[in-house]
């Protein structure tokens, strides 16, 4: 039997994609990605590693979060505004306008899937190869293609179904598969509800918190493969998204030691903020902050029209081509909570009459893109902190502070007069912190808020509204005869 990672599913989703989607051949190439039998896979431990490391790869592929899923996450908000009308830009994204057969949805459902069938042919040769590595190290890698595997669940089921506090998770969510499919066969697979996906990424993340290294032994790894304290930011965000407050703050008091700035873990990598903002996104982004990115090189980049500058920055001479989205002059970039001497402002410049942001470069992406910073982390603890205890306690001022006055020392908060302007003042800091890096729209659902109005887009979207999450695709549904559309 050939070590085949493709499922019915994605075989056939990719196939649809191939009408309608532009460079994508690495993705839709035809030959397994590994076409070693099984035995050969697994016969060594480099041959192991290297399996590891392709489902690192996989999971940074420019139709997942490699690019367009961060993409698409950030331009359902309301802080960018579309230039071009191109329709293979995430145009359907931004404008709420998605369909079943677009590729949008076709290629973000394939991506994803083929990362989980690819952790879950992973774990199967591991079980079936049970001496090639010791066995201390396969359950290290165990726990690393569990951690891909929940993060790529926890980015569908926030695309592809109803956010888990609308009805505690009780909506269609996704079909959990968690076996190895090598072939066309096992392709009908009810959906489970939200709150069984969520529990499987959480049952995912609790492995793997407690059988990945707490440190690699090197600072690239550290930035690059999952360890203790990786996994451990990954299920704040997980845990916010449930809107369980108390277990936030169980799992950021791992991340965070002490109760005023500066802080940092105490435990693991040893992360905290950068002095700058700019330090963050130097070339390469091997920083104390950056808990977990992918990452990117002149080389090895997620493809063409996918990077994450050719969507959001401004080329370098002697390209004149300007980004797809520029911020929206009505969005964040105009909020008074981003005062002009803000050095986020610096990451920001003016090309045509429009305003686009510079964390990525451009014409080539060379940097790594950040899937988790401790910046994050430092905001969920006080996001958790006032919503647990519906009180603004000098903790989460100075978690917040810390983020604002890194960059913007002299605009810190004093006080709030309430816990509700507090969480304002805080989900405004997350626009501005995280801009471009795919954060909104996952705020958006977990607060049940609308995907709001914005230029071009005249109507918001509320969270019951059939265009508040993607459709299924029709691919799916043709390959999966248990599978119903949302």
């Amino acid at each position: 039997m050939k070590f085949y990672l493709y499922i019915k599913t994605a075989w056939l989703t990719l196939f649809f994609s191939a009408l309608t989607a532009c460079n994508q051949t690495a993705l839709l190439e035809p030959t397994p990605l590994t076409a070693l039998s099984d035995g050969s896979a697994f016969a060594t431990p480099d041959r192991v590693l290297a399996q590891l490391n392709g489902l690192y790869a996989t999971l940074k592929g420019g139709q997942f979060l490699g690019s367009r899923m961060l993409v698409y996450m950030d331009v359902r908000g309301e802080d960018f505004q579309n230039r071009t009308g191109n329709g293979v830009t995430a145009l359907f994204a931004w404008s709420y306008n998605q369909n079943s057969s677009n590729a949008e949805p076709v290629n973000a459902w394939a991506a994803g899937y083929l990362t989980i069938n690819r952790a879950n042919v992973f774990l199967q040769g591991l079980d079936d190869n049970p001496n090639v590595v010791p066995a201390a190290v396969a359950t290290q890698y165990r726990a690393e293609a569990r951690f891909l595997r929940a993060v790529s669940y926890y980015y569908l089921v926030n695309l592809f179904a109803r956010p888990f506090p609308l009805n505690n998770g009780s909506s269609p969510g996704l079909p959990l598969r968690l076996r190895a499919e090598t072939g066309p066969e096992n392709s009908d697979v009810a959906r489970s509800t939200v709150a069984q996906v969520y529990a499987q990424i959480l049952d995912d993340l609790n492995f793997a918190e407690q059988n990945v290294l707490a440190t690699h032994p090197s600072a690239l790894l550290n930035v690059t493969r999952a360890h203790r304290n990786a996994v451990v930011a990954m299920k704040t965000r997980v845990l916010l998204s449930m809107a369980r407050y108390p277990d936030v703050l169980t799992e950021c008091r791992k991340l965070v030691s002490g109760n005023a700035a500066p802080f940092s873990a105490g435990a693991g990598v040893p992360h905290r903020l950068m002095p700058t903002f700019a330090s963050v996104f130097a070339v390469p982004s091997l920083t104390a902050e950056s808990v977990f990115s992918l990452p990117m090189s002149l080389n090895d980049q997620p493809g063409g029209q996918v990077t994450l500058g050719s969507y959001f920055g401004v080329p370098a001479p002697p390209q004149n081509a300007l980004a797809d989205y520029n911020l929206d002059p009505a969005g964040i970039v105009s909020n008074p909570a981003w005062t002009e001497a803000d050095a986020r402002r610096a990451m920001t410049a003016t090309a045509g009459g429009r305003t686009f942001i510079t964390k990525f470069p451009q014409p080539l992406f060379i940097d790594y893109v950040p899937l988790i910073r401790y910046s994050e982390v430092l905001l969920n603890y006080a996001e958790a902190l006032v919503r647990s205890t519906n009180t603004v306690d000098p903790l989460a001022l100075a978690l917040l502070n810390a983020v604002r006055g890194r960059s913007a020392p002299n605009a810190t908060y004093a006080s709030f007069a309430s816990p509700a302007d507090f969480l304002r003042a805080l989900s405004l800091e997350r626009r501005i912190e995280f801009l471009g890096e795919g954060h909104r729209s996952l705020e958006l659902g977990r607060l049940l808020q609308p995907l709001p109005a914005k230029t071009g887009v005249p109507g918001a979207v509320p969270p019951n509204d059939p265009n508040y999450i993607w459709p299924i695709p029709d691919a799916e549904l043709l390959a999966n005869r248990l599978m119903q559309q949302n």
